[in-house]
């Protein structure tokens, strides 16, 4: 189908003698027409078009400036000037992508200042035939945009029944999916978990938003404890390579959908959580695992959002002691170690953390915090007086050490959640 959006966007092109892109309308780039400028002196792409082509996908700056020109509600062409301040330093023509009335994307067309007489049409003026033929070729890119989207609504649907519904109905919707996904079924693959993931919640909505990136097999949005989570399916190239289920969750990441932007949490900074992280499952070879991997894929995802030392996206093998801690039931927290996570100590708790991830090296820990080695020391003599606990015995190291790493957990929502 890939090879179908870009000869509907190669006749656009030709049509305008304009380069034209292809974009969902999450503006994730679908196919781009060839920009020849004609002339060795200017610049042969735009910085924004040079983006989107590069990196698959428009900022959020970008994104914010075109849609202030009301392009998801347009029913017909519309201008877009340049904006330097927002990166857009040539103007476009958008060509809203729709079917029945709903925007699957929005082609647009560079314009470096040929297409400023192109006249787009009106209540009482016809547009120029060559953009009546483009807006006639943004239809049938709409149908095939519509069909795939129904497609995945479909598949997405059977994913979230295999991932998390009752035995019988994971059985009949492995057998969905792998009719659907034929060979591709047999692996390897490894699912990604984006949280939180907003689906769409607009009067025009005919689906929940799924991402349609070409290493996504299936995915569906599913519903949690506090949050709503993304479920992403990725084909792997081989078993012992998540590249690119790691490409794809960082792709996920830079979705509007993603919900709020990285910030650090108010609990023991800085190695506090953030507000939108990703999980990746290990490889699996075909469909019976599946319920397994998401397991571990909501587990990285927990880790991530917790301990941002891991990143905004975390694998289920690097997330060490969470592996643990994301398996077993929310509890409160360990008596002796309660005082020592009121706000007014997280100085000392951030302390006593660093001392046990360091294997209590008094060194590695003073350098890691860049204090002096006796303020070290008097830290953590104010551990023990607020816990009780002797840091010099392995077990009680190790109750402090979990019981750190389970506070900066949280519950299974997340920090809104309970």
């Amino acid at each position: 189908m890939r090879d179908d959006y870009q000869q509907l966007v190669d006749e656009i092109t030709a049509a305008l003698g304009a380069p034209a892109t292809l974009e969902n309308r999450d503006f994730a780039l679908i196919a781009f027409g060839a920009h020849d400028s004609g002339d060795a002196e200017e610049p042969a792409l735009d910085p924004v078009r040079t983006r989107s082509i590069l990196q698959r996908r428009s900022t959020a700056a970008v994104r914010a400036w075109f849609e202030a020109f009301g392009i998801a509600r347009a029913q017909a062409p519309l201008r877009i000037p340049p904006d330097p301040a927002a990166g857009v330093f040539m103007g476009r023509i958008c060509l809203p992508v729709r079917h029945r009335g709903v925007v699957h994307g929005y082609v647009w067309l560079l314009d470096d200042g040929h297409l400023s007489d192109l006249e787009l049409g009106g209540p009482l003026v016809a547009p120029d035939p060559r953009l009546a033929r483009a807006v006639e070729t943004t239809a049938r890119i709409g149908a095939l945009l519509a069909a795939e989207a129904r497609a995945g609504e479909e598949l997405g649907e059977l994913l979230a029944e295999l991932l998390t519904g009752p035995p019988g109905g994971q059985d009949a919707a492995r057998a969905g999916l792998r009719a659907a996904l034929r060979p591709a079924a047999d692996g390897p693959l490894a699912l990604v978990a984006v949280v939180p993931w907003t689906p769409d919640t607009g009067a025009e909505a005919d689906h929940p938003g799924l991402p349609r990136l070409p290493g996504i097999a299936a995915a569906s949005v599913v519903p949690g404890a506090g949050d709503v989570t993304l479920a992403a399916l990725v084909r792997l190239r081989a078993a012992s390579a998540l590249d690119p289920a790691r490409t794809t969750a960082e792709q996920l990441l830079r979705s509007p959908r993603a919900s709020a932007p990285n910030t650090p949490g108010p609990e023991l900074p800085p190695g506090g959580g953030r507000e939108t992280a990703a999980g990746v499952s290990g490889p699996r070879r075909g469909l019976d695992e599946l319920p397994t991997a998401w397991g571990e894929a909501l587990a990285a995802a927990r880790a991530a959002r917790a301990d941002a030392r891991l990143g905004p996206v975390a694998e289920w093998t690097a997330i060490g002691p969470y592996r643990l801690l994301t398996a077993l039931p929310p509890t409160a927290p360990d008596a002796a170690v309660r005082p020592l996570l009121e706000r007014s100590h997280a100085e000392l708790a951030r302390t006593a953390e660093a001392f046990l991830d360091c294997a209590g090296q008094a060194s590695r820990t003073a350098q890691l915090l860049g204090i002096h080695r006796q303020t070290l020391y008097y830290r953590l003599s104010r551990v023990k007086q607020l816990t009780g606990l002797d840091l010099d015995a392995g077990e009680d190291r190790l109750l402090l050490h979990m019981a750190l790493k389970a506070a900066r957990l949280g519950p299974p929502g997340g920090p809104d959640a309970g």
